[in-house]
Parts: C-alpha cells; structure tokens; sequence
C-alpha cells in the first residue's frame, strides 16, 4: 500500500482513480471530488474541506478525521466502509452505499444524512440538528445513539436499535421490521404507519404516540404525562409499566397498563374494535366508567 504523508490536494479530482492508498495528515482542499473512483483507501488524521471527497470508493477506513461544512454530501455509493473516531460538520453525508459502519462520530449537521444505506452498524454515534437521517435504510444494528435531529428512521426496514437516546419528531413513519431496546424516545407521532415496530423496555415520550400502526408490540414500556391519545387504529399488543394519559380507539389487541388517566373510544373506531384494554386486575371498557363511549363494534 503506497503512502502520502503531510501533503494537500485541491482542485478538481487530485486523487482520481487512486488505488491501495494510505493518506496521513492529508488536506482536501477547496475543490470538488478529492477522492473519485478509488478503491482500498485507508485514511488517518486527515482533514476534508471540498465538497464530494468520497464518491465511488470501494472499500475504505477513515479514522481520526474532520469534515469541514464545505465538505457537503461527502460520501456517495461509496461500499465497505468503516469510519472511526471522526467529526462531521457538513450535512448530507452517506448516500446510497452498502456495509457502512460508524465507530465513535459526532456528526453535527446531520441533515439528510444516512440515505439508503444497506447494511449499517452504529456505535457510539451523536447526530445534532438537521431533518431525516436515516430514510430508507435496510439491515441496520444500533449500539449507542445519541440524537435531537427531526423526523429520525423513516422508511427504514429490518432494524435493531439498543441504548438510544432520541429526541425528535415524527419519528419511525412507516417502518418495517424494526425493534427498539433499552432508549428513550421522545418526539410527537411516534412509529405511526409502521408494520412490526416492537419496543423493550423503552421510555416513550411526546403528543399521539403509536397510531396507525400493524401488528405493535410493546414490553415494559413507560410513557411521559404528555402522551395522549395513544394507539388510535393501531393493532397492538402493549405492557406499560406506570401511568399512561389516555389510549383512544385502538383497533385490536391487548393493552394493560399500572395506571390509565382516560380511554377515548368513540364513533370513529375501525374495526374490528375489540382491543382488551386492562388496568391491572381490571378489564376497560365498562360501558362509560371512564366518560367514554363504547360503540357496538358491528356498527364499523
């Protein structure tokens, strides 16, 4: 592997079609596509400033390294990469790739960031500000999550997400295959539309929680005083520990909770509207003991 030492590049395509190559304490200067076209590329203590460093590299690892804000939407359809121990302050980073994984990054503009991505593994990962991360990933395993970005894991398919902790809005919309343990997940409209969404002993917080949602399953899940309304037309089968606000007109399934504040369940319920809503030891609905009306399920 041939190495570069302590030099800079800018420009246009100063490192096209670069192969088996070692780059240490190297500068990408302003310019565009630093690195095009490569593959085998090993990067340590380097720093990137020109926009589209990183396209089409075959097998990379990138450690020790800062991406300037100049160094916008970075690393495209860009396969087999790993990237340790970095600090990114540009947005629009990660797009189209496969087997990409993030050791210990803090990435600072995290806006639309993380596109389509087949086969990602996070760990130890901080993502501050911007909107989408994560659309559309597939295969992904989470250890370590750290972020406040908006509208976090949409689309994404066949996910496992441990020790999280998110802030956000409208997150995990119309996801598949996606379970989520030991977090805390605070946004308003949480996981509607998704399909097999299940999460462990998890702490839920935020407006409307869970709705629309096919075949939920939560275990050991707490919620904050401000989820209200939770799981209307969802299919769920829950266990919250504590108190829940209030739960309105799930579909199917079973909830049992330590506590409910108010069950809504009203002339807008789809079937089949046979949902056994428990406080321990108790069963609801019981005809309006909780000021909510209990339609005939044949009516719908």
């Amino acid at each position: 592997m041939r190495t570069i030492k302590d030099l800079s590049f800018g420009g246009e395509r100063p490192l096209f079609e670069s192969h088996n190559l070692r780059l240490e304490n190297v500068t990408i200067t302003e310019g565009e596509s630093g690195i095009k076209e490569c593959s085998n590329i090993e990067a340590e203590q380097c720093r990137f400033e020109g926009k589209y460093p990183l396209w089409h590299v075959k097998g990379s690892k990138i450690t020790n390294c800062y991406f300037a804000p100049g160094s916008r939407s970075a690393i495209w359809y860009s396969d087999d990469m790993v990237m340790e121990h970095c600090i990114i302050d540009a947005p629009k980073f990660f797009r189209e790739m496969k087997n990409l994984t993030l050791i210990d990054v803090t990435i600072n503009d995290a806006d639309e960031t993380c596109w389509n991505i087949d086969g990602l593994v996070i760990e130890n990962v901080t993502l501050h500000e911007g909107t989408y991360p994560f659309m559309g990933c597939r295969n992904v395993k989470v250890k370590g999550l750290k972020s406040d970005s908006k509208y976090v894991f949409q689309y994404v398919k066949n996910v496992e997400i441990r020790d999280a902790h998110i802030v956000t809005k409208d997150a995990f919309w119309e996801v598949e295959n996606v379970t989520i343990y030991d977090s805390y997940l605070d946004g308003e409209y949480l996981g509607w539309h998704s399909k097999n969404l299940r999460l462990v002993n998890c702490h839920i917080g935020g407006e409307q929680p869970l709705c629309y949602a096919e075949n939920l399953v939560l275990k050991n899940c707490t919620f904050d005083a401000a989820c209200d309304r939770a799981f209307e037309y969802s299919t769920v089968e829950a266990d919250i520990r504590g108190h829940i606000e209030s739960i309105k007109n799930p579909a199917s399934g079973h909830i049992t909770a330590d506590s409910i504040g108010e069950i809504i369940i009203d002339e807008n319920i789809k079937g089949p509207a046979d949902c056994k809503i428990e406080v321990r030891g108790d069963s609801f609905p019981k005809g309006d003991s909780l000021n909510s009306p209990v339609p005939n399920p044949s009516e719908h």
